[in-house]
């Protein structure tokens, strides 16, 4: 006989007499277990207190990504990073899965859809041998395998044999891993490779229908590769962004990635930089009374070039630390891999700035150290978001080249480049030497992988390395030849046909600084 109560008869059960509870009818194709709605489901559910619907750090929930109330909501799945307690708001700071950390947001919870089944963190981490649940109880005895401690237990024969099998099982899955690792490099060295534009793709600009004076991460997504930036420091990834946005000139930019600003700025909506001297300030009327005081129309240093209304200054992290400290504090806020903020006495610092009646404003910025053991020519580069997609970017990276020209060296940035740096830099390779080969070509010269390098300054291994990517480097004759092919030509060509900003030589007036042992004794 069933305990079991009935919808369309209830009845108390036979050894316990019971009071029939009121149940409500199920909707047909409803299945016994599953949560039942009245009504059509609210547009934008809420949390009703549940602890199945608790959103705690580290759940994966979806998240509405148009802001527009007037379009259909799009969701997107991501992960929850922190909570903060905001204008008496609770807000989740969540990262979008598969997606590139500049598109971290803080968002309210309006915006999670409680509706779907939140994914919970695992309770299983990961230990030497593989993967062990935390509920397991700590084993009793141990042995040696290829030189790593692996628990087992010992509880007999029955217990020999299932270690063994745990055994069996962490070595394989750990086999597993590392095959996983291999297959996602093969993807990450494919997607570069996909990636590839002659376009000059590092160096975005501002795309059509948006104010020229508001530029935020929504412009970005349509560019974006769908992965993590690289990173020096395993501990920037956990890192929160701390602002919103910054004002600088007459743009309101909003930030990608963390800086250590002032903690007291994390409170504020926008922060107030002066786009000529780099002082920061938490409200507006701090920087209004600033600029009455501020003469400064320039950077602090050397104007080295001068064309058109493009120039560059050369800086000292030495002599103005002030300035250079600020600098990197900036470029922190669209640099994920930057680590360097305070140290800036061993780099040289090249500021790209455009000219107009009001003062020199700045456009971008390379540093490079002034003692390289390992050939580097550049250290970091930025182009501020306001700036990009209008070829600024490949501007810098021609005139590190230059530079490098001037020294008789040749040259290559500092590993690992940001994403956008990456493709930035590809597509100069790219452009600079099928350019080399072409005037080659028609010179009928033969020309070999050292006297590309010598000509352009780019280092022999990113000479190479280019060449593998266009497939210019095929066997010929039991030997390695430089083809291009039909479609190479006809995108260099087309790339050509655009009117880029070139580094004019002539108008460069610089020579090598020359640093003794005492000066470089301290660095």
């Amino acid at each position: 006989m069933s305990n079991r109560l009935s919808v369309s008869s209830p009845r108390p059960s036979i050894s316990r007499p019971t009071t029939p509870r009121p149940t409500t009818p199920r909707p047909s194709g409803s299945r016994p277990g599953t949560p039942r709605h009245s009504g059509s489901r609210a547009s934008t559910p809420t949390y009703n207190g549940s602890p199945n619907q608790e959103v705690t750090i580290g759940c994966k929930v979806f998240v509405i990504v148009n802001k527009d109330k007037s379009e259909p909501p799009e969701f997107r799945k991501a992960e929850i990073l922190s909570t903060r307690l905001h204008n008496g708001v609770t807000e989740y700071y969540v990262h979008f899965v598969e997606f590139n950390k500049r598109l971290d947001e803080w968002v309210p919870l309006e915006r999670i859809d409680l509706s779907r089944e939140i994914e919970r963190p695992s309770n299983r981490k990961r230990a030497k041998g593989g993967v062990r649940d935390t509920e397991t109880p700590p084993p009793q005895t141990s042995s040696m395998t290829n030189g790593n401690r692996t628990p087992i237990r010992n509880p007999g024969p029955t217990g020999m044999m299932a270690g063994q099998k745990r055994k069996i099982s962490a070595l394989e899955e750990a086999h597993n891993e590392k095959r996983k690792i291999s297959k996602l490099d093969e993807v990450h060295n494919s997607l570069s490779e996909i990636y590839e534009d002659f376009d000059d793709p590092g160096t975005p600009g501002t795309p059509n229908g948006h104010s020229i004076g508001t530029f935020s991460k929504e412009q970005e997504i349509e560019k974006l590769r769908y992965s993590g930036s690289m990173t020096q420091s395993n501990s920037e990834i956990s890192r929160v962004k701390n602002l919103e946005r910054i004002h600088f000139g007459k743009f309101d930019v909003e930030t990608w990635y963390f800086s250590p600003y002032p903690a007291e700025y994390a409170n504020s909506s926008v922060i107030y930089i002066c786009e000529f001297c780099l002082f920061h300030f938490i409200s507006e009327r701090q920087l209004r009374r600033h600029l009455k005081k501020c003469n400064v129309i320039h950077p602090p240093g050397n104007e080295i070039y001068r064309k058109d209304d493009i120039s560059f200054f050369e800086i000292d992290g030495h002599k103005q630390k002030t300035y250079c400290r600020n600098l990197c504090l900036l470029s922190k806020l669209f640099l994920d891999h930057k680590t360097l903020y305070y140290d800036v006495d061993p780099f040289l610092f090249y500021i790209m700035c455009k000219s107009d009646a009001k003062g020199y404003h700045m456009i971008g910025y390379f540093s490079k150290e002034k003692e390289s053991t390992e050939g580097y020519n550049l250290a970091c580069i930025l182009t501020l978001p306001q700036y990009q997609r209008q070829g600024y970017g490949r501007l810098l990276i021609a005139f590190s080249y230059e530079l490098s020209k001037k020294e008789g060296k040749v040259g290559s940035p500092e590993k690992p480049l940001s994403d956008l740096g990456l493709l930035s830099y590809r597509a100069y390779w790219v452009e600079t030497i099928v350019d080399i080969l072409t005037e080659a070509k028609e010179h009928i010269d033969e020309i070999t992988i050292e006297e590309i390098s010598q000509r352009s300054s780019i280092a022999t291994a990113d000479v190479l390395q280019t060449l593998q990517t266009i497939g210019a480097i095929k066997p010929y004759k039991g030997q390695q030849v430089i083809w291009l092919s039909d479609v190479v030509v006809a995108a260099h060509k087309k790339t050509k046909a655009k009117n880029h900003r070139e580094i004019d030589d002539s108008c460069l007036q610089w020579s090598p600084p020359i640093f003794t042992s005492t000066q470089l004794r301290f660095i």
